[in-house]
């Protein structure tokens, strides 16, 4: 893979692809490389997997400093051979994810590459993840936006890290921020942020409707603590089995937030 191969989505963002198809990564991991107009250094934001040709091609460019969005392993196993390759800083939340450079604080402004990036602590997907701002992406903002929201479907709360309460504030925060072409770390590009963030509220707030009315049912039944699989069988029963877990953590993570705000 070449520099040439990276698919460009806006005046200082493009993506390399990684090879890691699947399930939850659906075409694979989009490491970004920001730069800039007419800046010879970039920012490489999640290196992804760990994944020689596509490191090695992320390591072309004149990398100036490394972002990490959150914590899974799609996103981090590539960190420490790209830090290697480029001898690049790697900063994220958490400090076990960050090479010679202080973790990432919400509020912050990175200056780098030529570029302005804001970060935003974007809880719920898992309890660290971040979002970055390009409040100047051309006559537009951008976001970054990890796995807090995809490029097609809706993202999993990876609980008990994850938490349903703090993803709705994480939703009401990027609703409160510009409007910006959405850039997923999985899937394609997003025209609105502001629109798709009210479609995952919705979302949310169905899910939340069809675990309660499967509680209901199970306890009309007679079981009087509902366990996080069977009220899975009755909310996600056409699910495909190779998502079947992702989607007891989101129940999980549901029953939890009825337990705290219901309690």
């Amino acid at each position: 893979m070449t520099r040439q191969q990276a698919h460009r989505v806006s005046g200082q963002a493009s993506f390399l692809l990684a090879p890691n198809p699947g399930p939850m990564s659906l075409e694979g991991t989009n490491s970004y490389i920001l730069r800039a107009p007419g800046s010879e250094h970039a920012i490489i934001v999640d290196p992804g997997p760990d994944d020689a040709r596509h490191l090695a091609a992320l390591a072309a460019e004149s990398v100036e400093l490394i972002l990490v969005t959150h914590r899974h392993r799609d996103h981090t196993a590539g960190i420490d051979t790209l830090h290697r390759l480029t001898g690049a800083p790697v900063r994220a939340a958490l400090p076990e994810h960050c090479r010679e450079a202080p973790v990432l604080g919400h509020g912050e402004e990175i200056q780098a590459a030529g570029l302005v990036v804001q970060v935003l602590h974007t809880p719920g997907h898992t309890s660290d993840s971040l979002c970055f701002l390009l409040p100047h992406d051309g006559s537009d903002a951008s976001m970054l936006t990890g796995d807090t929201i995809l490029g097609r479907g809706t993202t999993i709360l990876d609980a008990p890290d994850g938490r349903l309460a703090d993803y709705l504030a994480s939703l009401d925060l990027l609703e409160g921020a510009p409007d910006a072409r959405v850039l997923p770390a999985h899937g394609p590009v997003l025209e609105s942020l502001h629109n798709i963030v009210r479609q995952y509220r919705d979302h949310r707030h169905e899910r939340l409707a069809q675990v309660r009315t499967a509680l209901a049912q199970l306890r009309r039944e007679g079981t009087q603590e509902p366990g996080i699989g069977q009220v899975t069988d009755l909310v996600y029963a056409q699910v495909d089995p190779s998502v079947r877990a992702a989607a007891e953590k989101s129940v999980e993570a549901q029953l939890d937030y009825l337990g705290q705000v219901e309690a």
